[in-house]
């Protein structure tokens, strides 16, 4: 684990709803959220810390969600644009935490907040790889 004084920045994605992500209550479904969170640290692993997805399976790596948290406060709906804002809390050996929130951009309010424990594996292998110093190094800023 991380000195616990470690603070990581956090970074922003902003996405609109789009039809396909409403379900039959004429909301986005609950599932959404988790791509929405995905889609945003899938570019902020390139934009913000410049060590994309790609780079990291080139190197024979890859990284899975182990668990995820999700606590809903407020549905989004469709065309309504939001950001996404996510930030590592925390590195250990084999992974790391990420926590996000997701808020309306037309009311300004949180839709919903939560983490995703996230575990680097050796994509030959499928087991869990350590995380390298060049990876740590990249991704604390």
């Amino acid at each position: 684990m991380m000195n616990a004084d470690t603070r990581y920045k956090r970074f922003q994605t902003t996405l609109r709803v789009r039809p396909d992500d409403i379900d039959m209550f004429n909301h986005v479904h609950n599932s959404r959220y988790f791509d929405y969170v995905l889609a945003a640290r899938y570019e902020q692993m390139e934009t913000a810390y410049q060590m994309s997805m790609e780079e990291f399976m080139n190197q024979g790596y890859g990284w899975v969600v182990r668990t995820a948290h999700v606590d809903y406060k407020r549905p989004l709906t469709m065309g309504e644009e939001f950001t996404v804002e996510t930030g590592l809390e925390d590195f250990h050996d084999r992974g790391c935490r990420v926590s996000f929130q997701i808020q309306s951009n037309k009311t300004g309010k949180l839709c919903c907040d939560g983490w995703f424990d996230y575990i680097l594996i050796d994509i030959k292998t499928g087991r869990s790889a350590r995380i390298t110093e060049e990876m740590r190094a990249k991704y604390t800023v």
